[in-house]
């Protein structure tokens, strides 16, 4: 009887895990037929080769939501999911909050001891989700920076910005020896500029609830301890918005923005306003090209002094190559 050797699974030459995950990855991605890239179609449950059109996978699990809608209305009414977290909210948004209709869930009207106890219900809502002064703080400033925003015409971006620097001010203890309306607009005015959307000290005093000097004085304080980057203001980004509150044309704005690139050039930008020279700028482009446009009305726009304006609007036209009207 001859002895045999015994052949075991660890003889046979095996693949090892990461090559085998490697394959099944690359079986994913590229086409079997041409190796062309995969896409996944949604609507089909497909998975489809953008080169040839080879259908890999079919009936593919849907894991989007059960109903179908044509527009932005019919789907915020079928979708059955909260609004995003915010940090424009002290709580984020995750908090519980009860409505002030008084109707019930098939759109009756409360009786009058139904209504009693609602109101008590968002007496003591409220009182929970402000639990502690810093809470109460935070919830006091995001409320202003959501109104001087709107105020001035901001986006949603720099609101979120505004809060997040806010948040980080409170969280750095910042704010011991300054008022909370204070830090809120120094927040906003920084956010803003980081933006490329900025607003003027006037305008930004005109619509908060502290002086210029304080949020001046804040400003440099936030910046300066929290390490922002804050870019000089360009000129050029006030120019739409005062051609649009001017109602000028599309000529007009882009020579107010050549003006203001061949400012920057010859170095006449330096050491002066940019809502100066952006108000300026506009002022001289709309004589340009013959557009009825006072000193005054663009004055009221940009809140600088008419002086201010002759002087800047004169300077634009000499580096240019013009002689001032």
């Amino acid at each position: 009887m001859t002895d045999t050797p015994i052949r075991t699974r660890s003889d046979e030459p095996c693949q090892t895990e990461p090559e085998a995950s490697t394959e099944i990855a690359d079986e994913r991605t590229e086409c079997p037929e041409c190796g062309g890239r995969l896409v996944s179609d949604d609507e089909r449950a497909e998975t489809v080769c953008t080169d040839c059109g080879l259908v890999v996978e079919e009936d593919e699990i849907d894991r989007g939501p059960e109903w179908r809608a044509f527009d932005a209305a019919e789907k915020d009414e079928k979708s059955r999911v909260g609004a995003p977290t915010t940090n424009m909210m002290h709580d984020q948004g995750l908090s519980t909050n009860i409505g002030w209709q008084d109707k019930d869930a098939y759109g009756r009207s409360l009786s009058n001891r139904q209504r009693e106890k609602m109101q008590r219900l968002r007496t003591w809502n409220e009182r929970f989700r402000t639990r502690n002064s810093k809470e109460r703080n935070l919830k006091q400033a995001l409320g202003e920076i959501d109104r001087m925003a709107s105020a001035l015409g901001l986006p949603d971006t720099v609101r979120e910005t505004s809060s997040v620097i806010y948040r980080r001010a409170l969280e750095e203890d910042l704010l011991p020896g300054r008022s909370i309306e204070g830090v809120a607009t120094a927040s906003l005015y920084a956010a803003a500029r980081q933006a490329g959307t900025p607003r003027s000290l006037d305008e930004i005093a005109a619509v908060s609830r502290v002086a210029k000097a304080e949020i001046a004085r804040t400003y440099r304080y936030v910046v300066r301890e929290l390490g922002l980057e804050v870019q000089p203001a360009d000129p050029e980004s006030y120019v739409p918005r005062f051609a649009s509150d001017l109602d000028l044309s599309d000529e007009t704005e882009h020579r107010a923005r050549d003006l203001l690139s061949t400012a920057k050039e010859r170095g006449v930008h330096s050491g002066k306003s940019p809502v100066g020279l952006a108000a300026a700028a506009v002022y001289a482009a709309a004589l340009l090209t013959n557009e009825k446009v006072t000193q005054n009305d663009v004055s009221d726009v940009a809140s600088i002094s008419e002086v201010t304006i002759r002087n800047r609007y004169k300077e634009l036209l000499e580096a240019d190559g013009g002689t001032p009207a």
